[in-house]
């Protein structure tokens, strides 16, 4: 099997699976959540105990407890990638005098998003305190499906706004709440939803601009090479075309870091691209990640009090206001005024 095989049969290993998770991240109770509680009841027959609370402890603090040590990776992994960057793309396509603008775009972009991001991280999402709920109750209409006029927080003791949700991570109701994000450390609310649309956008247009130079200059040195052109002898000694596999392989040891980063940035654009999909269509429709999860499962949930026993539960998005209005609370939130003048 040649490296090109071996290469592309990994991506999309990974690829595969980062999908599968995302798949599986919005249901209650999904195959791969089955399948790893099946898995962990057999370990636990060979595994120490002590070794598995130790386990337990870690897992819980670091996926349900406010935790930093994504954003360290998160910040490790732009270092990795801007350091190979910088310190051997850059110079190469300097010395091909590559345009200036060019090669300046992917630090242009970085520092876009790391200004979103400090907003995302360092922002209110839109906390439901004792002070404001009152408030907060009369900006959104409640739907009688997903929300329930009346219900209030056990954990927060104030009346749950519309829309809103208890974060177990942060242990606070969020106004608009969408999801909690461990990679920037917050809750992403009415207050820090577009701050967090913008960060997104300017991650994967930073991941698609370093994958686009490292490709281009890639491209280029195979040029001035003249290998694409050429032929090659193999290990028994007979000519051959040069292909595609030939070439990547070619890269590969000649440039390795530089092939790898490329592979690990196309596969991040690919993924960020598709999560910026599905949040850009969630803002233009002006719906949030919990309702979008929320209504997929709504089939399967029980009859709500507000709702007759022998009618079917029928869920409608009734705060979407066409795509520009839609779009515009994202980044100018409604306020009590703004509510009771529509």
């Amino acid at each position: 099997m040649d490296f090109l095989t071996l290469f592309l049969i990994y991506l999309c290993f990974v690829l595969a699976v980062t999908v599968l998770l995302c798949l599986c991240s919005g249901r209650k109770e999904s195959f791969l959540t089955r399948s790893v509680n099946r898995a962990s009841q057999v370990l636990s027959l060979v595994i120490p105990t002590q070794l598995q609370r130790v386990t337990h402890r870690a897992l819980h603090r670091l996926l349900h407890t406010r935790s930093r040590l994504f954003v360290v990776l998160h910040i490790a992994l732009q270092a990795a990638v801007f350091g190979e960057y910088t310190w051997e793309v850059f110079v190469y396509c300097w010395e091909l005098q590559f345009h200036i603008l060019i090669l300046l775009l992917p630090y242009l972009l970085l520092a876009g998003n790391v200004g979103c991001f400090l907003l995302c991280s360092r922002a209110n999402p839109g906390i439901v305190t004792k002070s404001n709920a009152a408030s907060l109750v009369k900006v959104y209409a409640y739907d009688g499906v997903l929300f329930q006029r009346g219900l209030v927080c056990p954990t927060c003791t104030v009346e749950k706004p519309a829309r809103s949700k208890h974060c177990s991570v942060c242990r606070m109701c969020v106004h608009r709440f969408d999801h909690h994000c461990v990679w920037v450390n917050n809750c992403i609310g009415a207050s820090n939803a577009g701050p967090f649309l913008l960060y997104l956008l300017s991650l994967t247009a930073t991941a698609g601009a370093v994958a686009a130079v490292t490709a281009a200059f890639l491209v280029q040195v195979l040029l001035l090479s003249n290998i694409m052109h050429g032929t090659y002898l193999d290990a028994q000694g007979q000519e051959h075309a040069v292909e595609i596999p030939f070439l990547v392989q070619h890269l590969f040891l000649t440039f390795p870091r530089i092939v790898f980063m490329l592979g690990f940035v196309i596969l991040l654009t690919l993924v960020l691209g598709g999560y910026c999909s599905f949040s850009l269509y969630l803002a233009l429709t002006n719906q949030t990640t919990n309702e979008w999860c929320k209504s997929r499962r709504f089939g399967g949930s029980p009859h709500l009090p507000s709702q007759p026993h022998d009618r079917p539960l029928v869920y409608k998005n009734i705060y979407s206001k066409g795509i520009w209005r839609n779009l515009k609370e994202i980044f100018n939130p409604p306020t009590v005024l703004e509510r009771k003048k529509q």
